[in-house]
């Protein structure tokens, strides 16, 4: 690959190690560990039980780190998954997952977020619902302008963002465990029946799904400084506090809780500062998700842009997106598209006549409508995402054996321990969430939606590679080198 994009700043490497860990803990930590957990508790028989679900998720996490800060070693070029499954695969699959992030699965939580932020403030300023969407989308426009100002504003707003909201869950951790135990409540290992038959495999998809960002650190290795050894341990470490502060969040909850009490909130953070400091707890808590929130909307714009950056260089049909500032060092071409596109789903599913559309066309092709409840609806998109998510996460881990093979001799400054049971193991863990995510789908009657989006944008996806893959050729006849494949640089 002509790694244009990362030449540009590969001389200047603005990302340090704690760079990289705030944009996973920014990503990872949003308002996911705040919904959760309640979730989790009534899918478990008792609270040793929820921990050690959540401990599990994040072993398993750490896992699929170990299989990515090897491949991000070995080719530390911006793109992540897009250049792992280019090299092991064929340029097609790359391209297929680039497209997918772009018009879906990252748009779809970026939007998502944007309407958890609006929902958190709505309940602290009365934010009519008629102007959310406003609302969201501006808080999108914000951040894409901060990132567009350079990669240097981009990583300080991600890390004061990341300080902010580590500084509120710590305060959260020490409300928790300086409330008096509830040893009554928490004893009660057997409430479950209330919830229905505990289910300790939806327990597991709920855990994975709120762990779900820490491989964004790939995303961005060309620009981390320190060499390739820095990306894994970016990788590892990030993961590994990722783990810590899940855990000790969790216990927290249900020491001051207590199990009961804690399965059955709708919003465990604000109950726990509420019972704790009273109604203006439940308002701190608000702000704290807004934090978390922007954190991860900032995040996703950083690290999204790098993928589209690289698909830019190598495909001609996307090279608008591949632009980068000469002085910002911003792939600005790939913010712009990314942030356009967020913006739209959150004028189609986040308004009124948008969301009517969505349904006039369901009905339409004679699938069930959409029952629009919660952050906007982008809880729907999230869900329904999560099989594509995890398909082209299973290519990334069978990418370790594959490009083993293929590059032998290629230097690795980090390798799998345990290899192979390691991979073998990362990539179980992503065929049971696919499997997981298409049963779900099914369940809220999404599943024939589901398939539909999935083979219209996989068709168009595959068109636009054809075309693509012409321009390329006709470039070529004109006595213009192609760029290389990628991950071939310094093999």
């Amino acid at each position: 690959m002509a790694h244009s994009a990362d030449d540009a700043v590969s001389k200047h490497a603005p990302l340090g190690l704690w760079d990289v860990v705030s944009i996973m803990l920014g990503i990872v930590v949003g308002a996911g560990i705040y919904e959760t957990p309640p979730l989790v508790l009534q899918n478990v028989a008792g609270p040793w039980e929820a921990l050690a679900a959540w401990a599990l998720g994040g072993v398993m996490s750490l896992v699929g780190a170990f299989c990515f800060a090897e491949l991000a070693a070995a080719y530390p070029h911006s793109g992540g998954d897009y250049v792992y499954l280019t090299r092991a695969f064929g340029a097609w699959l790359g391209f297929l997952f680039a497209w997918f992030q772009l018009v879906i699965i990252r748009a779809a939580n970026i939007a998502m977020m944007a309407f958890v932020f609006v929902d958190y403030a709505a309940s602290i300023s009365n934010v009519p619902f008629a102007w959310q969407w406003v609302w969201a989308s501006a808080a999108v426009v914000f951040l894409t302008l901060l990132n567009l100002l350079g990669v240097v504003f981009g990583k300080r707003t991600q890390n004061v963002l990341t300080l902010a909201k580590v500084i509120g869950l710590a305060c959260v951790l020490v409300v928790g465990f300086t409330v008096e135990w509830n040893t009554g409540s928490v004893q009660a290992r057997h409430g479950a029946e209330h919830f229905g038959r505990p289910s300790l495999a939806t327990a597991m998809v709920l855990v994975l799904l709120t762990y779900g960002g820490w491989n964004d650190a790939a995303f961005v290795a060309a620009e981390v400084r320190g060499g390739p050894r820095n990306i894994a341990r970016a990788l590892v470490v990030g993961t590994a506090a990722i783990t810590l502060l899940y855990l000790l969040l969790n216990a927290a909850f249900l020491w001051g809780l207590g199990f009961d009490q804690a399965r059955q909130s709708h919003a465990i953070a604000a109950d726990l500062l509420e019972h704790r400091l009273g109604p203006w707890g439940g308002r701190a808590i608000a702000l704290l998700v807004m934090v978390s929130a922007l954190g991860a909307i900032n995040g996703m714009l950083f690290s999204g842009a790098r993928v589209y950056a690289s698909l830019g260089v190598d495909h001609p049909v996307f090279a608008w997106l591949g632009r980068v500032h000469q002085r910002t060092r911003t792939p600005w071409g790939a913010l712009i598209v990314q942030s356009a596109i967020s913006l739209a789903l959150i004028g189609v599913v986040g308004t009124p006549a948008g969301r009517a559309f969505v349904n006039d066309a369901l009905k339409g092709a004679g699938l069930s409508a959409i029952q629009w409840e919660g952050h906007g609806g982008f809880e729907v998109l999230s869900v329904v995402t999560t099989p594509l998510f995890w398909l082209f996460f299973l290519g990334s881990g069978l990418s370790v054996f594959v490009l083993r093979q293929r590059d032998p001799h290629l230097p690795r400054p980090f390798t799998v321990p345990l290899y192979p049971e390691v991979p073998l193991l990362f990539c179980g863990m992503c065929a049971y969430m696919i499997w997981a995510g298409i049963t779900y789908a099914q369940a809220i009657h999404l599943l024939g939606g589901l398939f539909v989006v999935t083979g219209v944008l996989t068709a168009i996806g595959l068109l636009l590679y054809r075309v693509s893959q012409k321009m390329d050729m006709d470039r070529r006849a004109g006595g213009v080198n192609p760029p290389v494949v990628p991950g071939e640089r310094g093999v």
